[in-house]
């Protein structure tokens, strides 16, 4: 690696870009994020480059009340267990080769614009820090819906990595009908989630799921019922509601209201593009607070030890984005980001997950 060579232009534009990128990736009240692993996740550093979850299964009991010079009866304490890992690392690069910097050469002979010039030169940056925040997504995304990310070696140019959060076996409900078919009763089934949430002293704020699922839910004879109950419709044809009606029927009965997750994660190996959807078809994760985890990450060896020459910027406390050329094979221009960093689900005790694939009595 050697230094750019447009190191006058990196120098005077490439600070600026990183960040102006990475603050648009984590969105602003006018724009807020689309990506759901930084609003549920809280950024967290870990100086032993492991991740960490503790699952404590708490008890909340009441105090006994005892006469006074009386000793007080000694309570068991709430379990706790761990899921742990090391984190691993993550990271991308593109490049301008040869015929591109000759282009980029004679744009800027010819006197092209600062836009045109800035353009082509830094086309690269939000496509390297973007890969990260995919790919976390992903994780992310995997893993609250199934309690088990996987990262197989058919989808990724590196190792394939297995983080398990340890989801609570008691926390996991199937459907007594799959809901494919019209007489599957729903709302029953999510009672049975309320009512073990309510059991560990919790309250379910918002039940998470993929589109095709809700669709399915709103077409249940029971769903309709319901919906038309809350219109006061009366007759046979009764209308199938949709997401923001039985919204309001899900706040109404149930305390809580769905969102929809449809996401997909564009991977690449070998120059072939391949789509991901992480959320597994017909899960339903129902969350008792707004954040569920941590973005835990670590340092990275290159940060430490920067090599003399090449362009750094460490962006959101994590990804060390870099800029440099190469002169071998032929004369070529890079671009590359670097993190370790991994999305990780904590609050195990307040995630209830259904699989609306799976019949269970």
């Amino acid at each position: 690696m050697e230094e750019s060579l447009f190191v006058e232009w990196v120098a005077k534009y490439f600070p600026g870009l990183v960040v102006r990128i990475v603050s648009e990736l984590n969105g602003t009240p006018e724009k807020p994020t689309t990506y759901l692993h930084r609003r549920m996740l809280r950024k967290s550093y870990s100086v032993t480059g492991t991740w960490e979850s503790l699952i404590a299964k708490n008890r909340l009991v009441a105090a006994d009340v005892v006469a006074m010079d009386s000793s007080l009866p000694l309570k068991r304490r709430g379990a706790t267990s761990k899921a742990s890992g090391d984190i691993p690392k993550m990271g991308m690069e593109l490049k301008l080769n040869e015929k591109q910097l000759t282009d980029l050469d004679t744009l800027i002979e010819q006197g092209g614009t600062n836009s045109e010039i800035y353009q082509r030169l830094f086309e690269d940056t939000p496509a390297v820090i973007g890969g990260i925040y995919e790919r976390n997504e992903g994780i992310f995304l995997e893993g609250l819906s199934t309690g088990i990310a996987l990262i197989e070696d058919s989808e990724n140019v590196g190792t394939g990595i297995r983080l398990n959060y340890k989801y609570i076996p008691a926390n996991k409900f199937g459907v007594a009908k799959l809901l494919t078919d019209v007489t599957s009763k729903p709302f029953d089934y999510f009672k049975k989630v309320v009512a073990k949430a309510k059991k560990d002293n919790n309250k379910i704020i918002r039940a998470m799921l993929d589109s095709d699922t809700l669709d399915l839910i709103c077409a249940t004879n029971q769903a309709k019922e319901f919906y038309a109950f809350t219109q006061n419709f009366v007759g046979s044809n009764i209308p199938t509601p949709d997401n923001e009606q039985i919204n309001i029927v899900a706040s109404k009965r149930l305390g809580f209201t769905f969102e929809i997750v449809d996401r997909s994660i564009i991977t690449e190996k070998n120059k072939e593009d391949t789509t991901i959807n992480p959320w597994a078809p017909g899960a339903i994760v129902f969350i008792c607070q707004e954040e569920v985890g941590t973005l835990t990450y670590a340092r990275l060896a290159e940060n430490k030890r920067r090599k003399a020459g090449v362009s750094y910027e460490l962006v959101d406390d994590f990804i060390l984005v870099s800029k440099y050329c190469k002169t071998e094979p032929s004369l070529s221009e890079h671009t590359k980001s670097q993190a370790r960093v991994v999305p990780v689900i904590n609050n195990v005790d307040q995630i209830y997950l259904m699989d609306t694939l799976t019949i269970q009595a």
